[in-house]
């Protein structure tokens, strides 16, 4: 199904790297509804949908470059820059709109673009990191999500939801420079 999904995006004249720019405009508009909640709490579930959408898409950039062979390494960077820029985004949207405690905001960030270090830096030295760890970005991505849809019941979701993924994030981190010694020489 994804696999025609890209197909089709691909088939109407998108590239891989227009649908990360896509995407990455899709994170910035549901970081900037979450900085506006506290105007509108209806606008938390439309935020939601966008950074559920912008993650999506994230998914079909990638497939499209390997289905028809339109990888490159500006690509590669700028999908991978598009990620970071749209985890930041949206969790600086969330705290900017006084959804989660501002230290715990910035711990989830921190923690969210270090999970992200880690798989590069371990990656550069040819160790890969896909799947080592509790809270990658699609779990991020759903926890929020998920979070965002429940505030209309309870408001404090968010907020809880944002430090589920501040413990969660440092404690990948951890995993993935644990499996990093394990499977290396580099610790030694």
């Amino acid at each position: 199904m994804m696999k025609g999904i890209a197909g089709a995006i691909h088939s109407i004249g998108f590239t891989p790297n227009s649908v990360s720019v896509i995407g990455l405009l899709l994170a910035v508009l549901s970081a900037s509804l979450y900085c506006l909640a506290q105007r509108d709490e209806l606008l938390v579930p439309i935020a939601a949908a966008l950074f559920f959408l912008s993650g999506f898409l994230d998914v079909i950039d990638g497939l499209m470059a390997e289905l028809f062979n339109e990888s490159s390494s500006f690509g590669g960077v700028l999908d991978s820059l598009s990620d970071r820029y749209a985890d930041a985004l949206v969790i600086c949207g969330i705290i900017l709109g006084g959804l989660c405690d501002l230290s715990w905001g910035l711990t989830a960030l921190v923690g969210s673009i270090l999970v992200s270090y880690v798989r590069a830096r371990a990656e550069a030295a040819d160790v890969k990191m896909e799947s080592v760890g509790l809270m990658e970005r699609a779990e991020r991505i759903l926890v929020i999500v998920a979070a965002s849809l429940l505030f209309l019941v309870n408001h404090a979701s968010i907020s809880y939801s944002i430090v589920l993924i501040a413990i969660l994030t440092h404690l990948t981190v951890l995993q993935r420079m644990l499996y990093l010694l394990k499977t290396t020489s580099i610790g030694a």
